[in-house]
């Protein structure tokens, strides 16, 4: 009798363990769960916040990007491969993006900014600007985990659309002309 009990004791164990499994298996891992909002969602309008100029000195503010153009954030770094592709793409196709402003931010040093600005010119085009986001803002208001990030903004200062990991070419000029024509 106690060999019977223990055997149903053992089978009855194994059992629930089997229907834990399951309903693990069946849970929604956590990468899939549906996220709360960000910030950038829930407050559409371009965020005023302050901006490290190159000359390590001067505090640029957000706020005081004009409006009538689209505007382009790319947070990234310095020494990122796909950042620094990127870059490129966006000055060899600058013929299409002439009629936004771009401010390409990082929270990297200027020494490392000024570096990358010597190997690939950013400063030579009048609507590319560098900043060091020393305040850390980006990252947590637009939920970037990963560069380069872009932010596109309409002529209105108003969020167009959000793209982790970069964007190809085609993609962001369209998204730079819708933005122009809102």
């Amino acid at each position: 009798m106690k060999k019977l009990a223990l055997f149903l004791s053992i089978i009855l164990i194994g059992l629930s363990q089997m229907t834990v499994a399951q309903k693990n298996k069946t849970q929604t891992p956590p990468q899939e769960k549906k996220r709360d909002s960000l910030p950038c969602e829930k407050f559409p309008k371009l965020p005023a916040f302050n901006l490290l100029a190159m000359d390590s000195s001067t505090i640029f503010n957000t706020y005081n990007i004009p409006e009538g153009k689209p505007t382009v954030l790319m947070f990234y770094s310095p020494d990122c491969d796909h950042c620094q592709h990127l870059a490129q793409q966006i000055m060899d196709h600058m013929d299409s993006l002439k009629n936004a402003e771009f401010y390409l931010l990082t929270p990297m040093t200027i020494a490392a900014t000024k570096e990358f600005d010597a190997k690939y010119h950013v400063s030579d085009f009048k609507n590319m600007h560098l900043y060091k986001d020393y305040e850390f803002f980006f990252p947590h208001f637009y939920g970037a985990n990963y560069v380069p990030y872009l932010a596109v903004y309409d002529k209105h200062k108003m969020l167009v659309k959000v793209y982790e990991g970069g964007s190809n070419m085609s993609v962001l000029i369209k998204a730079v002309n819708q933005a122009s024509e809102r």
